[in-house]
């Protein structure tokens, strides 16, 4: 369950402020985000709690924990949605589909026939999807963060928010 300091409180998501309660996982360097517009159920994001728009101007600790952390959710997201296999995705800049102006890591839970080709997932991503409610999120959180108890230990915000930008 989040902490009573972290409710109301606003992230830093590119151009973007998401609560706090949308936010289901928390580490280091990285915090794990509930999808506003998932393509399917489970449709996850990771992103560097620093804001940085690319993935080249990631530092290589920021990398490091953001795979490390994608693998963490991921056990979840074939636990809690029963995947026979994950897409996972970075849109990197304005060309490749990147609208929010934040590197973020999609981690799309897939099952078998759930596109009428594999790769139409890429596509979805691109498309306009349904708008979830803030209460809908919230619920979706609160239920994953309780498969990461360390949680507690880490910040919603960048340690040092002067460093390297």
């Amino acid at each position: 369950m989040m902490a009573a300091t972290q409710l109301g409180k606003f992230v830093t998501f590119g151009q973007h402020q998401i609560l706090a309660s949308q936010i289901f996982y928390r580490s280091k360097l990285c915090l794990g985000v509930v999808n506003y517009m998932p393509v399917k159920p489970g449709h996850l994001m990771l992103i560097p709690k620093r804001k940085v728009e690319r993935y080249v101007d990631m530092t290589p600790e920021e990398v490091t924990e953001l795979f490390l952390s994608s693998q963490k959710v991921c056990k979840v997201v074939n636990q809690v949605w029963n995947a026979t296999s994950l897409t996972m995705a970075v849109q990197d800049g304005p060309d490749s589909g990147q609208t929010v102006k934040h590197v973020h890591l999609h981690i799309i839970p897939r099952h078998a026939g759930d596109f009428a080709r594999n790769d139409d997932v890429y596509a979805e991503i691109e498309k306009p999807r349904t708008k979830r409610t803030e209460e809908e999120m919230a619920q979706e959180s609160e239920m994953l963060a309780k498969f990461f108890p360390d949680n507690d230990k880490y910040s919603l915000y960048p340690e040092d928010e002067t460093e390297a930008k």
